[in-house]
């Protein structure tokens, strides 16, 4: 494709060489240039890439595209943008034939529920026959396969991969996590979605080499819905009039509120055999009697949002009451089937206020008992070990602690950590450094009626160890452990 081409609709100066030179690939690590390629200068946290530019020359690339004064040999094509990442956003869009008009996008943004939301959307969608592709905190589903990545929103030109890559394998819908740094780093730039959602607001991402402060973090997710068509609103959260102040899309709302277009009432806890979850009554445009089988009250929220996405869709009732009930989030308080009268949860829950999201929440079902296995990472801060420790100690019927990514430190060093702080409590623990022998203990031991989390793994499939990652995926291990205990 002719560098024209790839910088159509673009604001730019050309100041060397040529439009008019073919290009075969975009590239933003100078490391990955090869022949023929445009090397677009990213400013980074810590790293500036024009700094890369002779490198990005050296290796082939027959274009750069900067912000920022570079010296370039007679010849070279040189393109100056007001913001190169803004740039790099059209660019791959336009590389990739826009393929978000071939898609429903779906962008999803807020501090708390992004990836459980995106789950709710797809399963309701995938019902209806609708097939999905994801980006967000557990990698790109590009409709075939998973795929990991760095960030929650990852660069504008992996999304845009991504997306054509789900044109391909038959997706008609496209569900992504626009995190506020995304957002801010124009990552989801290039795109008008057809939807955007807002969860709610609390405190997160302040300070460093992300936000400066609470004010910016917010107008960063506010951004979101100057970018879409239809803008899906959690009427309830505080910073409603903030969020929706400058929104240029129409409005949708959900919540408790009697104002709202999707509106909850009379939710309550539910737990049947083999799922933990809630249920509530939704009237406004839509009425429906709904189960959710993700745990706690705050599940109803996110339930709402995808409702009023998948409503203002045009999806049919049953496949949205069809949806919910059988949704799963991975390593969100995921749920595995066991032969027993028993529940058994995986949650990636991995500090202390996480597990006590998730402990708090689970204790509301008023379990026989209430059992967490985990660990602590290691090379990390003790003192998120002490307060892990502690918070499970004061949450748990019993504490199973284990192993988890202890990298280069001792297991035993990190477990006597994780010690100090439970020994605050009252708690009762068992101490298992193996985490496979751990599970097998928990299952071995489940009694009627209990509750068991397994903390801190969650979507991961991988034991860090001196270095190395070692494939262990939890799911794996507990079919195992079944298929064992079930012969012997």
């Amino acid at each position: 494709m002719k560098l024209g081409q790839i910088l159509y609709g673009i604001d730019h100066e050309l100041l060397s060489g040529s439009e008019d030179v073919e290009i075969c690939n975009i590239i933003y690590d100078s490391r990955k240039v090869a022949d023929a390629t445009a090397f677009v200068c990213l400013k980074g946290y810590n790293v500036d890439g024009h700094k890369y530019a002779p490198d990005a020359l050296e290796k082939g690339a027959s274009a750069l595209i900067v912000s920022d004064d570079v010296e370039a040999p007679d010849g070279v094509t040189v393109v100056k943008v007001a913001n190169t990442r803004e740039a790099l956003a059209y660019m791959s869009a336009n590389f990739f034939s826009n393929p978000a008009k071939e898609l429903t996008t779906i962008a999803i943004t807020g501090t708390k529920g992004k990836t459980t939301t995106v789950a709710m959307i797809k399963s309701i969608l995938e019902s209806a026959g609708i097939k999905c592709g994801t980006i967000g905190t557990l990698g790109i589903y590009n409709g075939e396969r998973y795929i990991k990545t760095d960030n929650t929103t990852p660069e504008s030109y992996q999304v845009q991969f991504a997306m054509r890559e789900m044109v391909s394998n038959g997706c008609k819908a496209m569900i992504i996590e626009a995190s506020s740094i995304g957002l801010k780093w124009h990552r989801v730039d290039a795109i008008e979605f057809d939807y955007g959602v807002f969860t709610n607001f609390s405190h997160d991402h302040i300070g460093g080499a992300e936000h400066k402060d609470m004010q910016e973090y917010l107008e960063c997710k506010a951004m979101l819905f100057k970018k879409c068509k239809n803008g899906i609103i959690n009427i309830d959260d505080e910073k409603f009039e903030e969020i929706t102040k400058g929104a240029t899309c129409k409005i949708t709302t959900y919540g408790f509120s009697d104002k709202a277009d999707y509106i909850a009432s009379d939710d309550r806890l539910l737990s049947e055999s083999g799922l933990l979850g809630a249920h509530f009554e939704l009237s406004g445009r839509r009425e429906l009697s709904v189960d959710v089988a993700i745990p706690g009250h705050f599940s109803v929220y996110n339930a709402l949002a995808a409702i009023a996405v998948c409503s203002e869709m045009g999806v049919e009732d049953k496949f949205i009451t069809d949806g919910l009930r059988t949704v799963k989030v991975k390593g969100r308080v995921e749920s595995v089937p066991v032969p027993g009268n028993y529940t058994l949860l995986i949650d990636y829950a991995h500090n202390a206020l996480s597990m006590e999201n998730v402990l708090t929440t689970l204790r509301q079902y008023n379990p026989n008992r209430l059992i967490t296995l985990f660990g602590a990472g290691g090379n990390r801060p003790k003192v998120r070990r002490y307060e892990m420790g502690e918070t499970s100690g004061r949450l748990s019927d019993l504490s199973v602690i284990t192993e988890d990514n202890s990298r280069f430190e001792d297991v035993m060093d990190i477990i006597e950590d994780i010690k100090v702080g439970i020994g605050k409590t009252d708690g009762k623990y068992v101490v298992i450094p193996n985490r496979r022998d751990a599970i097998k203990y928990c299952i071995e031991n489940a009694q009627d009626g209990d509750i068991i989390v397994l903390a801190g793994k969650g979507h991961e499939d991988y034991q860090e160890i001196r270095g190395v990652k070692y494939h262990m995926d939890e799911r794996e291990l507990i079919a195992e452990i079944l298929e064992e205990l079930a012969g012997n």
